[in-house]
């Protein structure tokens, strides 16, 4: 979906690639490319952005995963991320 990514929604929330080289934009595109071509999906919404500044985000946010394992644990599970990961991709992702 648009602008979301599992129980987090909003535009902060959006995918998108910032490639930094004509190099990295093809790969890019030939990716998506591939992707809609399988049929995996009707539509991808991951943009494809000309790289700009970088901001980092504020030190809470870093390595959230590890700084707050219980609840990053709680997370995954209450908005059935894995179980969503492992029906669109599979048990090898």
């Amino acid at each position: 979906m648009k602008d979301r990514q599992f129980c987090d929604t909003g535009n902060q929330y959006r995918s998108a690639i910032f490639p930094a080289t004509d190099e990295e934009r093809r790969a890019a595109e030939a990716s998506r490319d591939a992707l809609l071509a399988s049929g995996r999906f009707a539509r991808v919404f991951t943009t494809i952005e000309p790289a700009a500044a970088f901001h980092p985000a504020e030190d809470y946010h870093q390595d959230y995963y590890r700084k707050n394992p219980l609840r990053y644990a709680y997370y995954r599970r209450s908005c059935g991320r894995d179980a969503r990961v492992e029906e669109l991709w599979g048990s090898a992702h």
